[in-house]
C-alpha cells in the first residue's frame, strides 16, 4: 500500500508492468478462488502508454460482506498486513510483504463505488489517447509541485479523475461522496 514516506515519481510506461500485475495475481488467487470473483489490474500502470507511479495497482473482487472478511483474513497468509478501509467504504487495503516491489492490494467488494471508479477510470483512459495524454501531463506536472507530499500530488489530481468519472456517468452524488472520502472542498 502506499505510504506517504514515498516520494512521488512518474516514470514513462513500462511493458513489464502488465507481467508484474499477473506475478501478484498468480500469488494471490489460489488463496482466494473460492471467495473472490476476480483480480483486475487497476491503476495507471493498468493503462497501456500512461507514466505513472511505477506501483502496481490490484483491487481483489467478492461478491458478498462476508466474502470480503475471508478474502482478508486469506491475503493476510501471504504477509500482507491488513491496513483497514482508509476511508473508502467497501475497499480494504494492505502493505505489501518488505521484500515486495511497491504495490496497493484491494479487497473490494462487487458492485462497490471504489470498484465501479477503479475500473471506469481505467477502460476510460485505456479507450481515450487524448485524455490519457492530458493525464500523464497533469501527473508530471503534479509530480514536480508535490515530489514530497503524496497526499497534496493525490488531491491535486481528484477533479481531472472526476471529470472522467462524470464523463462515464458517476452521479453527483457519488462525486460528493468521493470529495468527502477524500477530505475534498466541495
Amino acid at each position: 500500500m502506499v505510504t506517504s514516506s514515498r516520494s512521488v515519481e512518474i516514470v514513462d510506461y513500462d511493458p513489464r508492468w502488465p507481467h508484474l500485475f499477473e506475478v501478484f495475481r498468480d500469488r494471490v488467487w489460489p488463496v482466494v478462488s473460492d471467495v473472490a470473483t476476480g483480480i483486475e489490474h487497476v491503476g495507471s500502470t493498468s493503462v497501456p502508454g500512461l507514466a505513472a507511479k511505477p506501483i502496481i495497482d490490484i483491487d481483489v473482487v467478492v461478491p458478498t460482506p462476508d466474502a470480503m472478511g475471508d478474502a482478508i483474513r486469506r491475503v493476510e497468509t501471504l504477509g500482507y498486513r491488513y491496513a483497514g478501509d482508509l476511508g473508502i467504504e467497501n475497499r480494504h487495503g494492505f502493505h505489501e510483504p518488505a521484500e515486495d516491489p511497491p504495490h496497493n492490494l484491494y479487497v473490494c467488494l462487487a458492485g462497490s463505488r471504489a470498484l465501479r471508479n477503479h475500473l471506469a477510470v481505467r477502460d476510460y483512459l485505456r479507450s481515450h489517447p487524448e485524455a490519457r495524454a492530458a493525464y500523464a501531463a497533469l501527473k508530471r506536472r503534479l509530480a514536480d509541485d508535490h515530489r514530497t507530499d503524496r497526499a497534496s500530488y493525490g488531491a491535486a489530481k481528484t477533479d481531472f479523475i472526476l471529470g472522467i468519472l462524470e464523463a462515464q456517468g458517476l452521479s453527483a452524488i457519488d462525486r460528493a461522496a468521493i470529495r468527502t472520502e477524500n477530505k475534498l472542498p466541495g
